[in-house]
This record gives structure tokens, C-alpha cells and sequence, in this order.
């Protein structure tokens, strides 16, 4: 079989792109190079004489020259894309720009038999994308009136597009910025292709496991029998060098002997041999190829060509990978458990990606007693089939009531944080991350980047996406229990019953840590407890039972608990003591809960030397090994049904924006540079570009000039040092509230020129934003205390641009900054109003302007009629961004 044209090294130096189709195929788009003529000649010449009619309006004559006026675009005055199966040109789209140099003339074209797929409506997306990189804000297109599917794909891409009818052709013209719009267009086809290209992961009709071998132990050979141990309900065939029957099942010395259609191979073969089995299984016309082999990325250089190779190799055929270096998958819904897991599948409604296969294996192992699967997919290296994918199939699927990811980093986390965030609304996503984000080599020379550890932008990704973070595997399982066992609570009140007080202050303690609260009792559920306890008892909150307790008295005491209109929560703690047995109390607590058919959630801890009896395991309660691990998964439950109450909230629209201006700062600060601090005139001009309030200053080169600033904004003034990037208060750069002259010559000879004069302002709170570039995650706005003591007090906050209105909220409202904002001892609230719309405006600067690096306002000065930043220091720095080859 001939190997693709270029390797993938070299389309993405030639800036290709893949791309999903709604049937679920892929396919590659990139620029048309000059050895690309035939190919291009190829196609055109076999296009139907219908199809070239409508394309190019009745040209008669397909040749050479037409072929080559759409090579080696330079993307200023023309550009093109080439749509590539393989070897073969499937489609193509170009651009022209017209005299007015911000609108193109754009047309496309798609092979006759592959129409219908929505490879022009890619091919359309794409090109938009890369025109409005060059300055291009608009498309054209004269378009034949009856070209009917043409005009379709314009209609439905999501531009805002106006049609106007002339001589039997329609001209089309639409904006091409990625609008919101747009976005979500975009992101719904998104979601139908990928859902229909992972159907024959999760529901095969036939799979053929490659390098089944009959002996034991083998991996291939031991996954085969999985298959058939699990009762698959297709069927499966064993594929091995001799065409061996494995099990009995009748053996195929190679995929293209089996007779009849295959939906899945998984391949089981040293890593030099997978390249070869995959190339078979594809011409095969497999669409799902699940690698289980080691041997690629994770090996190093060598390991990495031959993985980049496989992808080549599959998205030429328009298929998806699993893997490689993965354990396999496994699927409920056809009994599929193509796996080499030791134990089956247990069956319920939680779908589970991990990244780590042995990971996957150890939550399979912990959890099988109190957790069930729709589905395990080990991603592995995730060269293709990654967790944003699966969280596409997750979210629409029947069989799937919650999410568990186990993340050891994100390929794509900006589109993980808006698909999360979709599918989190429908289904609770639990995840476990581990390792630190590699923050690269920056010195943390600002505020904002001192405070941006390695975790905060994992945290801030997750709060913003609805994700709830598990900080241990314990507590995956814990949470993950809970929230397939039991309802959402309606807040934070909890209630704890317990046969032991000092078990009871334990949850009680761990309650409080995670922001539960513990109120006092109503008084009719006084009267009640105290109908069926012991007077001893305690009828506080925790309600202390005492050793005596037996499995009666869990069954009278819960119903009163549970309808009591103070609690929204119960957790029901017993340790064994000589009167009453753990089985016994447990299946108690199940007679009680079921009769009070409350709508709260009951949370368990039974503890006993022979582990959580079977009658609460099989009673569909949550239960827990310690009172703690109940507190903690309660907690995350909790903020789970804050998060479902919480307004989705929208990106608002700025007004006196000037991006334009904003970049030519950056380019003439970085001309010459990768690196640099910017001058304090060039930040206010940067900073005002986006409309970011600033004290007025001046900026004094000698004595003289500093006296007459102050005089002219009036004393007290303050006076700085305008070094470029200089700590100010660190370095003693820095002199406050100077009353008359003298003060301000005496200041600027000890700090030396060239100065800076601002008046001195007095009162309101001292706040700290600013921005910091994650090489990760992109742009964090940061929101704090501010002034000197802004790291010691720490305490700031972060969120992931572009942030919605109730995201600013949140950061002004929140943690210790938030008291400060509302009035801290008597001080006069300040403008929350202000403050948000300073975040927002810090948000929308740092994604227009990536080479912003760290951005720090302190301190911000808020009062109640708005604020103004009193210090501001910007370091840019040259960033080189690689296009992304998966553009979902």
C-alpha cells in the first residue's frame, strides 16, 4: 500500500489541518504546493461536467494553467485549500482579496461522489479562519442561482450572510470573524461528527483482534478471550501470523482473509509491526483502530516518528485511533470488554476515560464493589481519541448517567473547558488530574505571575467548566459513588447521626473544612429523637445516639432526620459496638431510607473489621469507609448543585476598544526583541487602548519637570521611578503622599531619573489584576488584594479568558478581596461594577495580544465611584504559535 504523499511533520509545516466530517470520517486540508499539480489536475479533470458548470460558470476547458493558479497561495492576495484523502484531492476552496483589501472573492469545489459529507463546509470554515489572519473581514461569492447545495453551505456554515439576486446569479457576502454565532455552529457539527466517528468504538458489530495468540499470558491472546468472556454480541476474530483458532474460535492469518466487514481491529503487536497491521485493517475499510502496543511517544524520538506516522497513516483512510500504548476499551451497551483487564467490567452508568491505563486499572479494581460502567476507554498516548472526544460521545449517550477522567494533560484544554462546561450542565463530570502544569522557563517577575502557581489554572479551568477536581484516587471513587447513587443536595446543611460522639466531631470537623454547615435541629425533630433515644443522648447537631444504639434505633431515628426542613443532607455514621451488629445496622439504614422516600442524599459510613457490609453495597446508598471521605465527597456534591444554580452567564461586548493601536505598541516594544519590559509611556498607551483606567501622571526627565508636574496635578503627589519593570516599592523606587516641593526634589534625587509624578490617592481598597500567559492554557486574569502585601496575603484569584460576566463577578466578589470590595471595618464599598468591567477589559487584552506575558495593576484603587490603576507594569515576550492539526 502507498504510504501518504508527505509525512506529518511536513503538513503541518505546510499548515494542514484535520478536519471531521458529520458521517465521521476525517480528512486532511492543506495548502496546494507546486508538486501538488497533478494531484490538483487529477481532480478537476474528473469532475462531472454538471459540477465544473456550476463551479466555474461554464468553462469549457480544464487545463494546466487553472490547475496551477491555485498552488502555493501566499495567503496576502490569494489563498487555497486542498481537501486530501490520501493521495487524492477531494476538494478545494480558494480566495482572491479584491481592491478593497478587507473582502475576497472565495468559491469551492467537491468531488462529485464525495458531496454530502460536509467537506465544503469545512473546507469554507477553514479558509475564513486564515483569511481573517491576513486582515480580510469579509467574503464574497457569485454564486449560479441554481447551485443549490453551494448556497446552502454559505447558509448554514453560521456566517451572518446576506444574498442578493442578478442574472441568475446570486451574489453572497458575509463577515467572516468568528463570532459567537459562529462559534456554536461550528461546535454542533463539532458534536454530531465526532459522536458518529467513535460509534464503532462503543457499539461494534465485528472486531478483529490482531495478534490474538492462543498461548496465556499473552496480551493479545488474553484480550481476545475478554472478548469472549464478556459475551460480545457481534462478532470477533482472532487474527495471528498462523491463522490459529483461539479458544475455538476459527483464526485469519491477516484482517483481509475474515469474509466479512470489520467495525473495530485492535491491534496487540510490537510496536514495529503496528504501522503494517494498521495499514491492512484500513484498506480493509476499518473505521476504528484501537492500538494496544507500547513502543511510540512515550519512548522517546524514534517512538514519536512512528506514532506520527500511524496518525498519518489512519486520517489518510478518514478513520480514528485509539491509543496507542493503551489498555483497551470496553462498552456496556454490546457487552464489549476489549480489554486485558483482569476482572470484567462491573456494568452501571458511569462512563470512565483514563490516561494512565494503570490507573484505569486500579479504580476498576478499588471501585468494583460500589461502582458500576456504561464504559472504560484507555486513551493512552491520545494521538487521536483524546477525553474531549469521548466527553462528545458522553454527553448524548443513553447509557450514561456520569463522567470520570483521569488527566494527566490537556491536548486542547480551551475546548475541554467549553465542551465541559456544555456537557456538565446535563451530566456531572468528576475528575482527577494529576502532575503540575508545566509553566515552561518564565520568571515570575510580576505579581500576577508570583501568585499563578502550577495548579491554578487547572482549578480555574474546572470551576469555570463545572468540572468537580477529586485530589486522590480514594475520592474519585467516594464522589463518584455518591453522585451515581443519590440526589444532589439543596445546599450546604448537613445532619450527622452517630452511635459514637467522638466519630460524630470527626465529621463533624471534616464537614465544617469543606464548607458544609451544621445547623441546630427544628424543634420537631427534637420532640421526635426524643421519643425513640435514650435520655443520654445528644440531640445536637451531630446527633449522638450512643453505644446503645441498635439497628431499631438507626430505623426510628433517620425518617425524623430526613424530613427535618433545616438539613439538606444526612450522613449516617455507626461504628460496632457489643449490642449491634454492622449487618444489621446496615440493612437498617436501607429499611429506614427507602421508607422515608426523602429527596436528600444519604451518605453511609458502617464501619466493621470485615469491610462495608453487602446489605449496604447492594442497597444503592452511597457508603464510605470513614467519616472524613463521606464530609469531602458531600462537599463536592455540594458545589456541584451550586454550580447547576449558577446563570451560565455571557462574554459582554466591549466598547472603546482599539485593538489596532494596542498592537502596534506591542510590535514596536518587541522590534529588535524577544523579551522585554515595556516603558511606562508605552504601557498607558497599551493599557488605554482597552480603555483601562489610569491615575493621570506625568513623566519627568529632569528636577525641574518633576516640580512642575506635582504643581500642576496637585500635592500630595507621589513620585516613582519609570525604570521599565522595576519592583518600585521593593526597590525603593517609590516616594508617597510628598506635600510641597522640597519633598519631591529631595525624592527624585534619591531615586534618581527619569521620574514619574501621580497625585496621591487616598482612601478606598487596595486591589491587585492582572494577567499572566499560561503556555498551557492560555491568558489567567488574576483578581486580589493588592498593594505590598499582595503576596504575603496572597489570596488572589484566577480565571480563564474569555471570561463571562458572571466569571468577573466572581472574582470580584470572592475570597479576601471580596471583603475588601464590599467595605472591610466601616471603609465605604466599592464599585463592583468598575472592577468587573477592569477584568473584562484585562481578558480581552490578553487574548488579542498573546505576547503579553505578565500584565500587573498594583495596587488598583477601588472607591464607590469606580477605580483607577495606580501602577502598571507589562512584559511582552515573542510567542511562535503551531497550528493545531485537530481542529476539534
Amino acid at each position: 500500500m502507498r504510504e501518504p504523499r508527505l509525512a506529518l511533520e511536513d503538513d503541518r509545516s505546510a499548515g494542514a489541518v484535520d478536519v471531521i466530517l458529520k458521517d465521521g470520517g476525517t480528512l486532511r486540508l492543506r495548502p496546494p504546493a507546486s508538486v501538488d499539480a497533478e494531484a490538483v489536475l487529477d481532480f478537476l479533470q474528473g469532475l462531472s461536467e454538471r459540477s465544473l458548470y456550476l463551479r466555474f460558470h461554464g468553462i469549457r476547458q480544464i487545463d494546466r494553467a487553472l490547475a496551477e493558479s491555485m498552488l502555493d497561495p501566499d495567503w496576502l492576495e490569494a489563498g487555497a485549500l486542498a481537501a486530501w484523502l490520501g493521495n487524492r484531492v477531494v476538494g478545494l476552496a480558494n480566495y482572491v482579496r479584491l481592491r478593497d483589501p478587507s473582502v475576497a472573492e472565495v468559491a469551492f469545489i467537491v468531488a462529485d461522489e464525495e458531496q454530502g459529507r460536509g467537506i465544503g463546509t469545512r473546507l469554507l470554515e477553514q479558509l475564513a479562519a486564515r483569511a481573517a489572519e491576513t486582515g480580510i473581514g469579509r467574503f464574497v461569492a457569485e454564486v449560479m442561482a441554481e447551485n443549490q447545495a453551494m448556497l446552502s453551505v454559505f447558509a448554514e456554515a453560521g456566517f451572518d450572510v446576506v444574498r442578493e439576486l442578478e442574472h441568475g446569479e446570486v451574489e453572497v457576502s458575509f463577515p467572516i470573524a468568528a463570532t459567537e454565532s459562529f462559534q456554536a455552529r461550528v461546535e454542533e457539527r463539532d458534536h454530531v461528527a465526532v459522536a458518529a466517528s467513535l460509534r464503532p468504538f462503543f457499539e461494534p458489530e465485528s472486531v478483529a483482534v490482531i495478534g490474538a495468540s492462543r498461548r496465556r499470558g499473552s496480551i493479545g491472546g488474553e484480550l481476545f478471550r475478554n472478548v469472549i468472556e464478556a459475551d460480545f454480541a457481534g462478532a470477533v476474530y482472532p487474527v495471528n501470523r498462523g491463522g490459529e483458532p483461539v479458544t475455538g474460535v476459527r483464526g485469519y492469518g491477516s484482517i483481509a482473509e475474515i469474509p466479512d466487514a470489520v467495525d473495530l481491529a485492535v491491534i496487540c503487536l510490537p510496536g514495529a509491526q503496528v504501522l503494517d497491521a494498521a495499514a491492512e485493517a484500513l484498506a480493509k475499510g476499518v473505521r476504528a483502530i484501537c492500538v494496544i502496543s507500547s513502543g511510540f511517544a512515550e519512548t522517546g524520538a524514534e517512538g514519536r516518528e512512528r506514532q506520527e506516522r500511524l496518525l498519518t497513516l489512519v486520517r489518510s483512510h478518514g478513520a480514528r485511533l485509539l491509543g496507542p500504548n493503551c489498555l483497551g476499551i470496553a462498552s456496556s451497551k454490546p457487552r464489549l470488554n476489549a480489554t486485558f483487564a483482569p476482572r470484567a467490567l462491573p456494568l452501571g452508568r458511569i462512563g470512565f476515560s483514563s490516561q494512565s491505563g494503570a490507573l484505569g486499572l486500579a479504580l476498576l479494581e478499588q471501585g468494583s464493589a460500589r461502582l458500576g460502567f456504561s464504559a472504560f476507554v484507555s486513551i493512552g498516548n491520545k494521538a487521536d481519541v483524546s477525553s474531549n472526544d469521548l466527553l462528545e460521545w458522553w454527553e448524548d449517550d443513553p447509557e450514561t448517567d456520569v463522567v470520570l477522567l483521569y488527566l494527566e494533560s490537556f491536548g486542547n484544554p480551551r475546548k475541554f473547558g467549553r465542551l465541559s462546561r456544555r456537557v456538565a450542565r446535563r451530566k456531572p463530570i468528576l475528575a482527577l488530574k494529576a502532575g503540575a502544569t508545566a509553566a515552561g522557563a518564565k520568571a515570575a517577575s510580576s505579581h500576577t505571575a508570583a501568585l499563578a502557581g502550577s495548579e491554578v489554572a487547572v482549578d480555574a479551568l474546572f470551576h469555570q467548566a463545572g468540572v468537580l477536581r477529586a485530589r486522590t484516587l480514594e475520592e474519585l471513587v467516594d464522589v463518584a459513588g455518591l453522585l451515581s447513587s443519590q440526589p444532589l443536595p439543596h445546599g450546604r446543611r448537613v445532619g450527622v447521626l452517630t452511635n459514637a460522639g467522638g466519630l460524630g466531631i470527626l465529621c463533624a470537623d471534616a464537614c465544617e473544612a469543606v464548607g458544609l454547615e451544621l445547623p441546630g435541629l427544628a424543634e420537631r425533630t427534637r420532640e421526635a429523637l426524643g421519643d425513640v433515644l435514650p435520655r443520654e443522648s445528644s440531640l445536637a447537631n451531630p446527633v449522638d445516639m450512643l453505644g446503645s444504639a441498635t439497628g431499631t434505633t438507626y430505623e426510628q431515628a433517620i425518617p425524623p432526620l430526613l424530613a427535618d426542613p433545616r438539613l439538606d443532607a444526612l450522613i449516617v455514621l455507626f461504628v460496632p459496638p457489643v449490642v449491634a451488629g454492622a449487618s444489621e445496622v446496615a440493612a437498617s439504614i436501607r429499611r429506614a431510607v427507602e421508607a422515608a422516600a426523602s429527596s436528600k442524599p444519604v451518605l453511609a459510613v458502617v464501619m466493621s473489621a470485615e469491610g462495608t457490609p453487602p446489605e449496604l453495597l447492594e442497597s444503592g446508598l452511597a457508603s464510605f469507609a470513614y467519616p472524613e471521605s463521606a464530609a469531602r465527597a458531600l462537599g463536592l456534591a455540594a458545589e456541584r448543585a451550586e454550580w447547576l444554580r449558577r446563570p451560565t452567564g455571557t462574554i459582554p461586548v466591549l466598547e472603546g476598544l482599539d485593538p489596532d493601536a494596542a498592537r502596534a505598541v506591542v510590535d514596536k516594544a518587541l522590534a529588535g526583541s524577544s523579551e522585554v519590559w515595556v516603558e511606562p509611556r508605552s504601557t498607558r498607551e497599551l493599557l488605554g487602548a482597552y480603555g483601562i483606567p489610569l491615575v493621570p501622571e506625568r513623566t519627568a526627565e529632569r528636577i525641574d519637570e518633576a516640580v512642575a508636574a506635582a504643581a500642576e496635578l496637585g500635592f500630595p503627589v507621589v513620585v516613582k521611578t519609570a525604570a521599565a519593570g522595576a519592583h518600585k516599592t521593593e526597590s525603593g523606587g517609590v516616594a508617597l503622599d510628598l506635600c510641597d516641593e522640597e519633598q519631591v526634589r529631595e525624592a527624585v534625587e534619591r531615586i534618581g531619573l527619569p521620574v514619574i509624578v501621580q497625585p496621591h490617592l487616598k482612601g478606598g481598597a487596595e486591589l491587585l489584576a492582572g494577567v499572566v500567559q499560561d503556555p498551557v492554557f492560555g491568558p489567567l486574569v488574576a483578581f486580589g488584594p493588592g498593594g505590598v502585601f499582595a503576596e504575603l496575603i496572597g489570596d488572589a484569584d484566577f480565571r480563564i479568558a474569555p471570561l463571562t460576566d458572571i466569571d468577573a463577578e466572581e472574582l470580584v466578589t470572592g475570597g479576601k478581596a471580596g471583603l475588601l470590595v464590599r467595605g472591610f471595618r466601616g471603609a465605604p464599598a466599592a464599585d463592583q461594577g468598575a472592577l468587573a468591567d477592569l477584568i473584562h477589559r484585562l481578558g480581552r487584552l490578553a487574548e488579542d495580544l498573546s505576547e503579553v506575558s505578565e500584565l500587573d495593576l498594583n495596587p488598583v484603587i477601588a472607591g464607590p465611584d469606580g477605580c483607577l490603576a495606580v501602577d502598571a507594569r507589562v512584559r511582552l515576550r515573542t510567542r511562535t504559535s503551531e497550528r493545531a492539526l485537530k481542529s476539534w
